[in-house]
């Protein structure tokens, strides 16, 4: 993963438990909770205890990681849980893992819709500066791994390293996005980004 610089003179660090279904996820959102920590002047440490298994599993896991929270005092100062939306859309989705908000420690969804390979390419800009090279904006469509190929597809147009895994040409790509103008182009990022940065600025309340 792509060496970010962690945040000046920050008062305290956070430490974040976070679920995912896979190592995507972890890279994907890793890299813009360090942007956002950066932008907001808070060291943090995030701590994977899910990187596989599918929507089910992660959903799982989180709320038994909640109750033990709850019921053994084990106290990271946030909870982030990513799943795709799967082409359910993002009401759906929310409502369907339904996990406790607005409660200690407090719980930040990021459901990419329909799926994390989008948010890779939503800036144009980021991506031609990790590879020299653009790609027309892509439609929304929901299709499986509809966006899996596109990227795929990116990479070879662009004459990325082959012997560099997707994994780390996306944690490029993340440290390289205009966060701000790609949320204007996916509402699914800019609810993430709005609710993680509410935490970051209230602090982990």
């Amino acid at each position: 993963m792509a060496r970010i610089k962690e945040p000046k003179s920050p008062e305290s660090s956070k430490l974040i438990s976070a679920f995912g279904e896979d190592r995507y996820h972890q890279v994907v959102i890793e890299g813009l909770i360090w942007r956002i920590s950066m932008e907001k002047n808070v060291k943090v440490k995030t701590e994977w205890r899910s990187t596989y298994g599918g929507y089910g599993r992660v959903v799982n896991e989180a709320k038994q990681y909640l109750r033990n929270v709850r019921e053994q005092a084990i106290s990271p100062d946030l909870v982030v849980v990513v799943t795709d939306a799967n082409c359910k859309g993002y009401n759906q989705r929310s409502k369907e893992i339904s996990i406790v908000k607005n409660t200690v420690p407090p719980v930040v969804c990021a459901i990419p819709d329909p799926h994390i390979e989008r948010w890779l390419l939503l800036d144009s800009a980021a991506f031609k500066k990790v590879f020299e090279r653009g790609f027309d904006a892509p439609e929304k469509k929901c299709e499986r791994d509809f966006y899996k190929k596109l990227l795929s597809g990116a990479y070879i147009e662009a004459e990325a390293d082959p012997s560099i895994a997707g994994i780390e040409h996306a944690s490029k790509i993340v440290s390289e996005m205009n966060l701000n103008r790609a949320a204007r182009a996916d509402d699914s990022l800019k609810r993430f980004l709005d609710d993680l940065r509410r935490e970051f600025q209230g602090d982990f309340r």
